[in-house]
């Protein structure tokens, strides 16, 4: 295991150069809405929220499976409709029509707009041999577009993602850069990284706001249950959890978001959440949910779709159990979560677990 001073510094270098792009790509994109999107309403939340989420196993002191993520969000401030906009690009309509929760009465809407990164090895990264036994190596480098329409008890996210898994996601090179770049070992096992394959993910996702008590003094609890499906040559399954909360001026949100389809719960989704609030600056928070998943797909460990590659068997039942505390100040809200994962397949001998920080700033 690496020094406390080496793993800072693999921490800090795992925010790699993918960063710098997402941000400027982003920011064009976010620069540029205006031009295609519906007139927000003025009675509405019109500020923009910008989410970055790093994820790492650094923080369960490991450097093995899901090894580091990051994902950087685009949300817009809530409009009236977006899906008879003339504004919009006419092939994107008949996409927007066909949603079954768009414009709808009593509803706002959001547009988001992600980039990210993930990576993936086995325990042993110090050899150029085949593991076939273990977790495969492989990248996953994406863009998401995603849809929102919410009421105060009830998020929809359509979330589309489009991206390309194996060597071009170039998570080899970026691994190995930054290790050569903090003088640590370079991972000596890419070249059997599951092959290149463009991979395209559809989903859904509904959260609920069930139940939120008002104890006084700015101290609340809430309960938030969600369910979705994922379908895709990357992803492919079936998830349900809840994530409960308790705190000091507790975001007026649909929970925290670990980097997974249907994500990008953490804007403001009522006037009175702290951060749109002119007479507060902090709030504290601890929270704590699980969320199981029936896979059906997963191309991280199945390989490949249409050719022979590293794969291994995964498990068809998956759970995450997660615990974590939140900071909201001004207009930024802060949280770490620690997630336990159980076993994704045969012959993994212990459970995952890493550290998900999740910094989302409104303007």
């Amino acid at each position: 295991m690496a020094s406390g001073r080496e793993q800072t510094s693999t921490m800090i270098a795992r925010f790699h150069p993918l960063l710098i792009p997402a941000c400027a790509a982003l920011l064009v994109l976010a620069l540029a809405w205006p031009v295609f999107a519906a007139e927000p309403d003025p009675a509405t939340n019109t500020h923009s929220t910008l989410i970055l989420t790093e994820e790492n196993d650094f923080f369960a002191g490991t450097d093995e499976r899901y090894t580091n993520g990051i994902k950087l969000t685009w949300i817009s401030g809530d409009l009236k409709k977006y899906a008879e906009d003339e504004r919009l690009p006419g092939f994107v309509l008949p996409y927007l029509q066909a949603l079954p929760f768009v414009n709808e009465p009593g509803q706002q809407y959001n547009v988001a707009l992600a980039l990210g990164q993930n990576m993936y090895v086995p325990r042993n990264t110090q050899t150029e041999a085949p593991q076939p036994n273990d977790r495969p190596y492989a990248g996953w480098t994406y863009m998401s577009l995603a849809l929102h329409a919410k009421t105060a008890t009830q998020l929809d996210s359509f979330e589309t993602s489009l991206g390309i898994v194996g060597p071009s996601a170039k998570a080899g090179e970026t691994q190995n850069n930054y290790h050569t770049l903090m003088g640590f070992k370079r991972i000596q096992g890419w070249r059997n990284q599951i092959h290149d394959e463009p991979g395209l993910m559809l989903s859904w996702q509904r959260t609920l706001r069930a139940k939120r008590v008002d104890l006084g003094r700015d101290v609340a609890w809430d309960f938030l249950p969600h369910g979705g499906v994922t379908v895709g040559n990357v992803l492919t399954h079936a998830a349900a959890g809840f994530e409960t909360r308790f705190g000091y001026r507790l975001p007026w949100d649909f929970g925290t978001s670990l980097i997974q389809p249907g994500g990008g719960v953490s804007a403001p989704a009522d006037q009175n959440d702290p951060r749109l609030r002119q007479d507060t600056s902090f709030g504290l928070h601890v929270f704590a949910g699980a969320e199981g998943r029936a896979v059906a797909r997963n191309i991280f460990l199945d390989g490949n779709t249409w050719e022979h590659s590293a794969h291994v068997g995964k498990k068809p039942f998956v759970a995450d159990l997660m615990a974590g505390v939140g900071l909201v100040l001004g207009r930024a809200k802060l949280t770490y979560t620690h997630v336990y994962r159980t076993e994704e397949f045969d012959g993994q001998k212990s459970p995952q677990m890493f550290g998900s920080v999740n910094l989302a700033v409104t303007f």
